[in-house]
């Protein structure tokens, strides 16, 4: 038998969670969630779920209409959609903005919440309405306010040396560190050089397969979101990263059977999450910068920023990045950087010399 891909198995357990996640939401929203099959990835189906959770527990909470209702007795989306208005959806927004406090994230984090979970309301509406199912499209009338544009995170060039050199070296890790380190120093130090040599996703670098890494012509396939396949190249610093690592430590491992084609494995001899690497970069990028947050995401955009600032090819980032629309990174990566405004900085004169 094959053994299945890293989006399959993704997918499978998507799935599962969002048979799941069904069973708590009106009988209903079947017929929703099967139109999305075909035009949404099993991760963006899932998230649509729990944000429509969210939704049908405030409406029993605070609506009498739906008052200690039953999911499953929710038959008919016209009984509960039509009787909806816009008051009550402005009722919802305020709602989500009590929720989003409670997470104690930063201001443009819980926008974001605000935002995807008005989104999912919004795409669940529309299909009713457009099928004639429903009469009122009730989300329809709300303006739904910007999302707030939040500055690029990135690594200055001697942050990104200093990171490299503290991946390499263990200094200044804790003694429990430092015996991990030893372990895994290698194979970390390759996925922080291809995350900051090529800007991938941290979601495409776990993916990776052995037989996805070609030296003969120094690339990687990938799977985009969404599943698109694509080739990205990668330099000199990044073969030799990865070279050490497959040679020097993963071919020495063996893996449990169903994650042995993974390139990056766990001491669990797993194929490593999402959430490991992110708390490994976490780790190392402490020891670099206390003031930035680096997440695995912050060295994608400090690629991003530095193939920008080398080329001024925005065409070219938005196709090494993956983006489906350049103007996405039109607006993240040709905006002021902040070399330039420091710049600007010693430019205007108060008085003459």
């Amino acid at each position: 038998m094959q053994e299945k891909t890293y989006k399959e198995l993704n997918d499978l357990e998507n799935i599962r969670k969002l048979r799941e996640v069904l069973k708590s939401l009106p009988a209903f929203l079947k017929t929703y969630f099967r139109s999305l099959e075909t035009t949404k990835s099993t991760r963006t189906r899932l998230s649509y779920a729990y944000d429509l959770s969210i939704f049908f527990e405030f409406l029993r909470q605070n609506n009498p209409q739906f008052a200690k209702q039953e999911p499953a007795s929710m038959k008919i989306p016209a009984d509960i959609l039509d009787g909806l208005t816009k008051i009550d959806i402005e009722e919802y927004m305020s709602f989500l903005q009590e929720y989003q406090n409670k997470d104690g994230k930063n201001r443009s984090n819980k926008d974001s919440g605000i935002l995807r979970k008005m989104a999912a309301l919004r795409s669940m509406y529309h299909y009713y309405y457009i099928n004639e199912d429903i009469k009122n499209n009730a989300p329809a009338q709300i303006v739904i306010p910007k999302k707030h544009t939040k500055n690029i995170i990135r690594l200055d060039v001697d942050e990104v040396a200093d990171m490299i050199d503290y991946v390499e070296s263990g200094e200044k890790l804790t003694a429990a560190q430092r015996r991990t380190h030893e372990k895994t120093k290698l194979r970390d130090t390759a996925i922080v050089t291809l995350l900051l040599g090529t800007g991938i996703r941290v979601s495409e670098c776990v993916g990776l397969d052995l037989s996805d890494v070609d030296f003969r012509n120094n690339r990687i396939r990938i799977i985009r979101k969404g599943g698109n396949e694509d080739i990205v190249y990668f330099g000199d610093e990044v073969e030799d990263a990865l070279k050490a690592y497959i040679n020097l430590d993963r071919n020495q491992i063996e893996p449990l059977e169903e994650h042995r084609q993974a390139l990056f494995i766990s001491l669990k001899k797993q194929r490593m999450s999402v959430r490991s690497v992110e708390r490994m970069v976490k780790k190392y990028a402490s020891q670099v910068t206390t003031v930035k947050k680096i997440t695995p995401h912050k060295l994608r955009s400090t690629y991003g920023t530095n193939l920008y600032n080398e080329t001024g090819d925005i065409y070219l980032v938005a196709e090494v990045l993956g983006h489906k629309d350049v103007n996405t990174t039109q607006k993240h990566y040709a905006a002021s950087s902040e070399d330039r405004k420091r710049r600007a900085a010693s430019i205007v004169r108060l008085r003459e010399e």
